[in-house]
C-alpha cells in the first residue's frame, strides 16, 4: 500500500485519464481521474493537491474512506467526497492538504 505521506501532485500527473478500481464488499468500481490540481497553501511535506475522478451512476459513494488501486502506483487508502453529479455519472476528490 502506497504511503500518502510520500505522494505528492507530480505523482499523478501523469495519470490523468487512468483508470482507478475503488474496491467495495461487493464488486469494485471503476474511477477516471480527470484532474490534478495544485494548491496554494498546505503543510504537506509534498505540497498541498486535490485530484478529481469521474465515476459512473451507479453505484453512487458516499463520502469516506475507500481502497483504489491503479496499474503503475499500487492501493491506496483515500478519503474521497461526491463533488458533483450529471448525466455522465459522479465526480469525486480528495484533498491532500
Amino acid at each position: 500500500m502506497i504511503d500518502l505521506k510520500d505522494i505528492t501532485a507530480k505523482s499523478f500527473e501523469n495519470l490523468e485519464s487512468e483508470e482507478f478500481q475503488l474496491k467495495l464488499e461487493d464488486q469494485n468500481v471503476i474511477l477516471k481521474l480527470v484532474e490534478v490540481v495544485p494548491l496554494r497553501s498546505g503543510e504537506r511535506k509534498g505540497g498541498a493537491f486535490s485530484m478529481v475522478w469521474q465515476g459512473p451512476l451507479q453505484p453512487s459513494l458516499e463520502q469516506g474512506s475507500y481502497q483504489l488501486t491503479q496499474e503503475t502506483l499500487g492501493s491506496m487508502e483515500l478519503f474521497i467526497v461526491p463533488i458533483a453529479h450529471n448525466t455522465d455519472g459522479f465526480k469525486y476528490e480528495a484533498v491532500f492538504t
